[in-house]
């Protein structure tokens, strides 16, 4: 496998990571939190488990970021290898 497929396949894993956390924290908070699930913009949290649902939403966000970046290094580094050939 070439630098650049590797890369590719690093990125399809992290968004398919990514995907199942988020539907992981939908579903849980789907039963569990008066805001509707995809309302990031709601008014101040009123109960700690709206709170904790906003904590581990922007964890994932950070954790989705982190690892798209990681993917992105990767395939800058792939491409210039390949161009240095």
């Amino acid at each position: 496998m070439d630098a650049a497929s590797a890369a590719k396949d690093r990125v399809d894993r992290a968004l398919a990571l990514l995907e199942r956390r988020l539907l992981d924290l939908k579903s849980r908070a789907a039963g569990t939190s008066r805001v509707p699930d995809d309302d990031l913009f709601a008014p101040e949290p009123s109960t700690e488990t709206d709170r904790a649902r906003i904590h581990e939403l922007e964890s994932a966000g950070r954790d989705a970021a982190e690892t798209l970046s990681r993917a992105a290094d990767a395939i800058r580094a792939a491409l210039a290898d390949q161009e240095a050939r």
